[in-house]
């Protein structure tokens, strides 16, 4: 696949006076047909019932940069989650399986069955939260991130995707397909016609949905800027809300950059990145806010919590 190498951009800025470090589980965890890599960072001081935060790596990316990559280790170390780093077994480009059947259906097997059970030993080791599982990622790690918002909204409170597509447009026969047409913007669908995708990847699901937020810079020259606004099409249907936002802020987080918030209770975002091209920088504390990752106990963000 086509894909600009994060790992050219990544800093090594995890770790620090700490004990912890990034860790691959070898052991038997669960259903992982694809064989997909396990890494894990648990800190020295864990909260009661962590969260679980997943963090797939970008093509031509692995666990071991995407750890190093961002701040995301050192945040789990100040407020005690534990953060999942998943490895894609996909040697030729290292991108994630966003294509197959198998992937893109609750349970039916494909990359995203194996982090799913990555999640669920995770939950029973270390006595973790089942409502607070959140998954964030760049690239084709947002294209996961997307992925598993949609298959498994059982699983997952929310997600953020940074230069992501929406779910299903990889969709092929294979688990390495790499789509032109999506990548390019010629994919286009109603928001009626998008929501039936997701909705079919867990048929008769009718529970609680996941709150989303997207972010996509305008010129973004490897996945065309119209999947953001395929995106914002889809999760809005998804989510039952019309297409005109309930709110505009420009210039957050950073200059240039416009949030567009939808629905009841800011349940789905979109952030605009003017003039940002494919390598749009990681918002490490918007994510972190996003998830309510830095609340340790009380009335924090949870899965089946508010209303969307």
């Amino acid at each position: 696949m086509r894909w600009t190498s994060w790992a050219l951009i990544a800093t090594s800025i995890a770790g620090g006076a700490n004990a912890a470090q990034l860790t691959q589980v070898t052991e038997n965890f669960g259903p992982n047909p694809r064989n997909v890599g396990f890494y894990i960072y648990v800190p020295d001081k864990l909260a009661a019932h962590p969260p679980i935060l997943v963090n797939p790596h970008w093509c031509h990316g692995s666990a071991q940069v995407c750890y190093t990559g961002s701040q995301f280790a050192t945040l789990a170390s100040q407020y005690g989650f534990i953060v999942i780093y998943p490895d894609s077994p996909n040697t030729a480009d290292k991108c994630w399986d966003l294509s197959s059947n198998a992937t893109l259906k609750h349970d039916a097997g494909g990359d995203s069955l194996g982090i799913v059970s990555m999640v669920h030993w995770t939950l029973n080791k270390y006595n973790a939260d089942p409502k607070r599982v959140f998954v964030t990622g760049i690239s084709s790690g947002a294209m996961m991130t997307s992925t598993l918002i949609g298959a498994y909204p059982d699983v997952f409170a929310a997600g953020s995707a940074f230069a992501g597509v929406p779910f299903g447009c990889y969709a092929g026969n294979g688990y390495g397909v790499w789509s032109d047409a999506c990548a390019t913007g010629k994919i286009t669908h109603t928001p009626a016609e998008w929501a039936a995708i997701v909705k079919a990847a867990y048929p008769g699901y009718d529970g609680w949905r996941p709150k989303m937020q997207i972010l996509h810079g305008t010129i973004d020259e490897t996945v065309n800027y119209q999947n953001f606004l395929e995106e914002t099409k889809q999760w809005n249907a998804v989510l039952g809300y019309n297409q005109t936002a309930t709110s505009t802020t420009l210039n957050t987080p950073v200059s240039n950059w416009t949030r567009y918030v939808y629905g009841r209770n800011n349940w789905f975002q979109a952030y605009s990145a003017a003039n940002v091209p494919h390598n749009i920088q990681n918002q490490e504390a918007e994510v972190m806010s996003w998830f309510d990752l830095t609340c340790t106990s009380g009335d924090c963000f949870a899965w089946g919590k508010g209303h969307f």
